[in-house]
């Protein structure tokens, strides 16, 4: 297997990498839990962890976007995965739509990977697979779902991504 074929996880932050310290849900972004999820898995796929970003997604500025895009255009591998909080994912998937000739696939948490009910593991392991065999774009995978970078929302009150069209009909038919 060669480098291009390996996976290359860039972190940024998000619900995924928080640890709560107290019952009024102050939180803060530690060190990542990627690299340990996956080898809780057994993924034995190739893959590098760098971690860019402590952030949540309401944090993250334009010059931290123009900064992801440059280490994923930089990145040795044709294949990204980033972790990023969910409020800001569909436009960070927007911006990195200029890159060309890799499959970038953000990826997210509704719950920190630290806690018992997180859907953390299930999620990185939809983007780790569709970052194999996904042709070169931008993909969001979240709830089961993997959506192209273009066509995702966050559905706030339903708390999940869903695709533009279908979060159009439902406020059409509200």
């Amino acid at each position: 297997m060669t480098v291009r074929e390996s996976i290359t996880i860039l972190t940024t932050g998000g619900t995924i990498d928080k640890t709560y310290f107290d019952a009024l849900s102050a939180y803060q972004i530690v060190d990542t839990a990627v690299g340990r999820l996956l080898n809780v898995a057994r993924v034995t796929h190739p893959f590098g962890v760098v971690e860019l970003l402590r952030k949540d997604s309401l944090e993250l500025s334009e010059e931290d976007r123009s900064s992801l895009a440059a280490a994923v255009r930089e990145a040795p591998t044709d294949r990204i995965i980033i972790t990023h909080g969910t409020d800001t994912m569909a436009l960070t998937a927007e911006r990195l739509s200029n890159v060309r000739g890799k499959t970038i696939v953000l990826v997210g948490a509704w719950a920190p990977a630290r806690f018992a009910e997180t859907d953390a593991p299930f999620n990185l392991g939809m983007a780790f697979a569709c970052c194999q065999v996904a042709p070169p774009g931008v993909y969001i995978t979240m709830n089961g779902t993997v959506f192209r970078g273009e066509d995702a929302i966050k559905d706030r009150n339903g708390g999940s991504f869903v695709r533009k069209a279908q979060d159009e009909l439902c406020a059409k038919m509200a």
